[in-house]
Parts: C-alpha cells; structure tokens; sequence
C-alpha cells in the first residue's frame, strides 16, 4: 500500500504537492502501511510530523520554519534519517 500523507493548516510555506511527493518517493520501495502526517501551527512557524508504519514503528519531529525544514527536500532528508535501515519481516 503507497504511503499516506495529511497535510493540516501547513499555509502558504511550502508547496503541498511537493512535499507529498517527496514523502511518496522516501517511501516508494518500503513494504507496509505507513502514515504520515504534518500539522502546522497558526501561532508559530513550526509543523509537528508524525510517521506511523510497520510493526509498530512511530516517530514525531517538530519541523522549524525559521531554520527552512518547511522544504519539501529537507522533510525527505529528515524522514531518510529517521526511518530504520531495513525491515526485519
């Protein structure tokens, strides 16, 4: 099943299209469901994302704005980083 990513009250900081599609291409090649989520605040520049996905797995960062991890390039890095390496199935 292809990832699934809700994007909430994000604004005008980045493109949502583009964002969606480098979460997709992170998680083109990786059995499982997934879920990502990024939530923005009206009060601040930061976005919360949360990755759930296979055998339980679940990570959360706090994205800030003010140092650019709004970039759609910058959310993959960060969610390369935060994946694990292999899957044991």
């Amino acid at each position: 099943m292809p990832v699934v990513v809700e994007l909430f009250a994000t604004g005008d900081a980045y493109s949502p299209g583009d964002v969606r599609a480098e979460i997709e291409h992170v998680f083109a090649d990786r059995p499982g469901d997934w879920r990502v989520s990024l939530v923005g605040s009206k009060a601040n520049d930061r976005c919360d994302m949360k990755i759930t996905g296979s055998q339980d797995f679940e990570r959360s960062y706090t994205l800030e704005g003010s140092v650019g991890e709004h970039r759609p390039e910058v959310i993959r890095q960060l969610l390369v980083r935060m994946l694990p390496r292999k899957m044991v199935w």
